[in-house]
């Protein structure tokens, strides 16, 4: 039977996964799988589910929100593995998954990656660190911080919109610098986000990305009206600010710079902590396999 590494967060999703272990394996073992679990907790790092991992694994099965994705991916690489990954989506937004369109039920998931393809997709990297959805800092990497979980869970996109209102008195303005071969800019923005995916606590960002392209896409709210930079924001939530570029930079690179000069900014990649300014960013054509 063909070995499956089975790496799931029991605490993601209020605990939807380990509600549908039975299921997972089940579905698993009638295809001629071997399931071999490993349960993250405090007690066990994650890279302690990678110390027997090689390549005769016939794929890692990844079931947690989009920040365990992120280390998972991170621990491929860093180990050099070159086996496929497929995501069972049950974290909070699950940008990425949403994305390939895979189903938030498990069982249902379980059947689209069984019955599904290896696809070679392009990653980010951010300085030394990958990323499969979006690297971002600015105002909507401080309202995805500040909104509280609970909140996360029952209203979803909705509650980034509320937790956005709130925080629109404060709004601050950074100076930043972006060197690419074919662009430049240097100035103000409250937003500054390099999609590989499309959306960002659900809400759809970045709309025009692919992630077969080889090409990472960078979104920029300048800010420099605060009026025309409060439209924009508002008009993310309805997927039309590529279309009224009010206050908006967008372009697309496999290769710049970005460097800011605040040092309390906080970065964000993929719902983990990303790196510090200066930041080069990249894209790797084809830099994972994944099933959907």
């Amino acid at each position: 039977m063909k070995k499956v590494k089975f790496i799931y967060n029991p605490f993601s999703g209020e605990g939807i996964v380990t509600k549908n272990l039975d299921t997972i394996i089940e579905k698993y073992q009638a295809k001629g799988y071997t399931i071999i679990p490993f349960r993250i907790s405090e007690e066990q790092n994650l890279a302690d589910a990678f110390l027997d991992l090689d390549n005769s694994y016939h794929h890692i099965l990844g079931a947690g929100g989009d920040g365990t994705i992120n280390q998972i991916i991170n621990l491929m690489k860093v180990k050099q593995l070159d086996i496929p990954l497929a995501i069972l989506p049950v974290g909070t937004a699950n940008d990425f998954a949403k994305f390939i369109e895979m189903p938030s039920n498990i069982g249902e998931a379980c059947d689209k990656i069984l019955a599904g393809n290896i696809h070679e997709i392009d990653l980010g990297k951010a300085n030394d660190k990958y990323f499969i959805n979006v690297f971002s800092f600015g105002v909507f990497t401080d309202v995805s911080q500040k909104t509280p979980t609970h909140l996360k869970n029952i209203l979803g996109k909705l509650a980034y919109y509320l937790n956005g209102i709130k925080e629109l008195p404060s709004l601050r303005k950074l100076n930043i610098k972006v060197v690419a071969d074919d662009f430049f800019y240097e100035g103000n923005a409250l937003i500054f986000f390099t999609f590989n995916g499309k959306t960002a606590g659900n809400i759809n960002i970045s709309y025009k990305s692919e992630i077969n392209d080889g090409l990472l896409d960078v979104i920029i709210l300048k800010g420099e009206n605060l009026r025309l930079a409060l439209l924009s924001f508002f008009e993310f939530f309805r997927s039309e600010h590529l279309e009224k570029p009010k206050d908006i930079i967008h372009f697309k690179s496999n290769n710049f710079t970005v460097e800011y000069s605040d040092p309390t900014i906080k970065s964000d990649i993929d719902g983990e902590t990303g790196p510090i300014s200066p930041i080069h960013i990249t894209c790797v054509e084809r830099g994972l396999k994944l099933i959907f």
